[in-house]
């Protein structure tokens, strides 16, 4: 199936009407017509007027934890514990990381990882009010986790030689950050 023929069955399934504008189409004034219907939702308007998603602050003592672990064993009780936290996922992707264990396995690992912080901070990013066209913001640090494992996907797919994925994830990082990779010395 071409990328034309699935965005028009998902056009089918979610009931849109061929032609209809794709949101990322839209004028800034639809956009911010439309924030008056998202009330209560964590939907910020930043400088240059594009609506940006900030995600809850992760709760500290978890944090903690996250950053204290040392060890797969320790990531993994913390993660069976806490399997939405999207910070604990990335540090279970980066442990596994290549370079650590320089192996395929140690490559496969982390993009698992990566991938279910990911796919988890879709669903924390939709909970909060993203719709696919708003900004998520390194500079916002409740956002690092989900990009933290947005940025490992893309680095363990292009390891393992899923070069597709790799330029996909990079596209997204660059849609969701225009100022794309953080040059404030923190680290991914």
């Amino acid at each position: 199936m071409t990328q034309v023929e699935a965005l028009h069955r998902e056009d089918a399934v979610r009931g849109r009407t061929s032609g209809a504008p794709y949101p990322d189409q839209l004028p800034v004034t639809s956009v911010a017509s439309n924030l008056a219907s998202m009330a209560g939702e964590q939907v910020h308007l930043s400088i240059g007027g594009r609506p940006k998603v900030v995600l809850p602050t992760p709760d500290p003592r978890l944090l903690a934890r996250v950053e204290e672990a040392r060890s797969l064993e320790e990531l993994a009780v913390i993660v069976s514990e806490y399997p939405d936290s999207v910070e604990a996922w990335a540090r279970m992707g980066t442990i596994q990381e290549p370079g650590r264990f320089d192996s395929t396995l140690a490559a496969v690992s982390a993009y698992a990882s990566y991938r279910v912080g990911y796919h988890r901070g879709l669903d924390a990013l939709r909970k909060n009010g993203w719709r696919g066209t708003q900004l998520v913001m390194w500079s916002d640090e409740p956002n690092r986790g989900f990009l933290r494992c947005l940025d490992g996907l893309r680095r363990m797919a292009g390891w393992i030689g899923e070069y597709d994925e790799e330029s996909r994830c990079a596209e997204f990082l660059l849609q969701l950050d225009p100022d794309w990779p953080p040059v404030d010395g923190s680290t991914l």
